[in-house]
């Protein structure tokens, strides 16, 4: 069992606590991360004379050798080490010998993880901004297919206004461009280097910590080396922010699998998005939406868990913090296969026009414009909304619609009503005047677009990080 410590003891660590306290079976996804700061490391400890260039160049020689051994497949990570760091510390001295002991001078494993995970969740967020952006193309291609796709807007999921469909998916344009705002606010809020602070107290060694911080391309040290080894505020923020995405997600999932359903028949779901019964042959389910939407609850429970692992946690690093790993790495994990899927079957998606617009019609959502088309003709406002109240209770009485009503049957509501009453509630109309900034009328919507546009041409997170030594898993 390879440790990194053990002067101090004269016995053995009991093997059930030894499995309780390893991590190696989790965090060995931090090796490129570990290989990093290590090499960054050790290049900083050559610059200031505390190794010797020999030195340095045996240890990172060593470390790119271990670094394409496991990329290779020719060397395994050992589950029997306690964690990463002790993996590769242990293999490179086996590989240089004595040289390879020198690699962890003057630093802690405190801050040494603390750098792992902070570089490794760095291009997780990278990750996570480029499947937005990708998902953010796909919504503006269906938006700008369909300006002119009629279809009910709800409220209390009751019919309200007629709107388009590229007005409704506009909507969630802005939701993932506000996750994708909070991705580049986080990114630079963590994009600050914590190695060099030791344990907790920093170290005796002269480190230049702000050239060891540029080799790995954050904006400078930390500040704080107790705050350095004992901060999970970027995780935490981290997990908030996918937990907003998964709402977000979630939310349009929701929407998908009502519009698929039987009543609605406003979408068709791709059949390789799809799935059946076992026992109805007739069955096509919205699988992927409805895990998506499940799968919400998980990513909550992973932010729900580390704020309350940190919330009675002292200065500076504990144990507890190793539980901030495996429930960010699912919640990661999680999150990026939702976008992933989601994406794919928001393509793939067939959108039933003729059925948006016939349930448009339907549910007066015209009701408003009608009582517009009223305070046009100098009628009060509060009147018109009492005569176009009586006219939609005489429609249900009827079982019909206003613009099904002949112009007889109207003047008997009110004899303000005339022929271009018909014109003024069409679905056309009722959506093509709506002009103004963020209205679903087309000549807004073409300007809205022409900014989304402009916005996506713009650089994603993942362009700022070149590191390519970075796998999804």
């Amino acid at each position: 069992m390879a440790q990194l410590w053990g002067g101090r003891f004269t016995k053995a660590t009991d093997r059930t606590v030894y499995d309780f306290n390893a991590s190696i079976s989790f965090d060995k996804r931090l090796f490129h991360e570990d290989i990093q700061g290590s090499t960054a490391h050790v290049t900083m400890l050559a610059k200031q004379g505390i190794l010797t260039e020999r030195e340095r160049d045996e240890i990172l020689e060593g470390l790119s050798g271990i670094r394409g051994d496991v990329d290779n497949g020719i060397l395994e990570i050992d589950i029997n080490c306690e964690d990463i760091h002790s993996f590769v510390e242990a293999e490179l001295i086996r590989r240089i010998g004595d040289t390879g002991k020198k690699l962890h001078t003057g630093r802690s494993r405190n801050d040494q993880v603390a750098l792992d995970m902070r570089l490794y969740t760095r291009k997780r967020v990278a990750v996570t901004d480029g499947l937005l952006k990708e998902l953010l193309t796909v919504i503006l291609d269906v938006m700008e297919e369909n300006l002119g796709t009629y279809m009910p807007g709800f409220t209390h999921l009751q019919k309200a206004q007629p709107t388009t469909l590229a007005h409704h998916f506009g909507a969630y344009f802005e939701m993932f461009r506000r996750d994708r705002q909070r991705m580049a606010d986080l990114y630079r809020r963590m994009n600050y280097c914590p190695l060099g602070a030791g344990a907790l107290a920093g170290t005796t060694y002269p480190l230049d910590r702000e050239y060891t911080a540029s080799l790995m391309g954050f904006a400078g040290p930390t500040l704080n080396s107790m705050d350095s080894v004992s901060d999970r505020d970027y995780l935490i923020e981290f997990l908030s922010a996918l937990s907003t995405v998964m709402m977000h997600l979630s939310r349009f999932c929701e929407e998908i699998i009502i519009w698929n359903s039987n009543e609605y028949q406003f979408v068709e779901i791709d059949d390789a998005y799809s799935t059946g019964s076992s026992i109805m042959p007739q069955k096509k389910n919205p699988d992927v939406a409805e895990l998506v939407r499940g799968k919400t609850g998980r990513v909550y429970g992973a932010l729900l868990s580390l704020l309350t692992t940190m919330k009675g946690i002292p200065l500076a690093y504990n144990k507890d913090m190793q539980e901030d790993k495996e429930m960010t790495f699912d919640a990661m994990d999680t999150v990026e296969n939702c976008l992933i899927l989601f994406c794919g079957m928001l393509r793939t998606m067939r959108f039933r026009s003729d059925r948006m617009a016939q349930s448009a019609m339907k549910g007066f959502t015209n009701a408003t414009d009608a009582a517009d088309y009223l305070v046009g003709k100098g009628v009060p406002f509060r009147d018109a909304h009492g005569i176009i109240g009586r006219l939609v209770l005489y429609c249900v009485e009827k079982n019909t619609s206003i613009d099904k009503l002949s112009l007889e049957e109207l003047k008997g509501i009110s004899d303000q009503f005339e022929a271009d009453l018909y014109d003024a509630i069409s679905l056309e109309t009722c959506v093509e005047k709506r002009l103004t900034i963020g209205g679903p009328g087309q000549e807004a919507m073409r300007a809205v677009i022409e900014k989304y546009r402009e916005y996506l041409g713009e650089s994603a997170l993942a362009d700022l990080t070149t590191d390519e030594s970075y796998t999804d898993r």
